[in-house]
């Protein structure tokens, strides 16, 4: 599977600070809330709140998929406890001020490694593929490789899927097929190679 779209040490991803290998040291798999959130802190959230911000569910990745203020604290202090993220003192203002927060080299190459993996599964594309899309767009980078890429690693799946659920009797398989033809309608209209309806 290609890889692409990493994240330098100081700003959006380029292709230089990628893993160097695909056997590359990353930390355990993150949830799909540490990743997020990793994610935002890479493409300019300096603190939890503007974090929380984003993710509210008014907010555009919030209306794709939301977490409330205390689980992407719980996942902020998760990131921190993996070495992805460090505390850098406090913003002045009232009170306490926030706590500024840092992603080190290490988290960065993690979020270039995230972002440039496709989801493996048709189900996945709804949050996880289009949180990537989203996230990748805010970053800077272009979708229409990654687009590429998640068609090719979802098109065995689709052909399997296009002979399921011929029985309408067999209602699981019926909801598979029609949920993957939906996303295979998705992958060819964002990258532009739907035909006509």
């Amino acid at each position: 599977m290609p890889r692409r779209a990493p994240v330098d040490a100081g700003g959006p991803p380029t292709p230089e600070d990628e893993p160097s290998a695909p056997g590359s040291p990353l930390p355990a798999a993150l949830s799909l809330a540490e990743a997020v959130c990793l994610t935002l802190a890479v493409t300019g959230a300096t603190h939890g709140w503007s974090i929380v911000k984003e993710l509210e569910p008014e907010a555009e990745l919030g209306a794709v998929w939301s977490l409330s203020r205390q689980l992407t604290y719980r996942a902020i202090e998760q990131l921190v406890a993996k070495g992805l993220l460090e505390r850098q003192g406090r913003a002045p203002g009232r009170g306490q001020g926030k706590v500024i927060l840092a992603v080190t080299p290490q988290g960065r190459r993690v979020v270039g490694h995230w972002l440039a993996t496709p989801v493996e599964h048709v189900r996945d594309v709804r949050t996880e593929g289009l949180l990537k899309l989203l996230l990748r767009r805010r970053a800077g980078l272009d979708n229409a490789l990654f687009l590429h890429d998640q068609q090719s690693t979802l098109e065995p799946i689709f052909a399997r899927l296009a002979d399921a659920g011929r029985d309408p009797a067999d209602l699981p398989g019926l909801l598979r097929r029609e949920q993957a033809r939906a996303v295979q309608r998705f992958l060819a209209s964002a990258t532009g190679t739907a035909g006509p309806d």
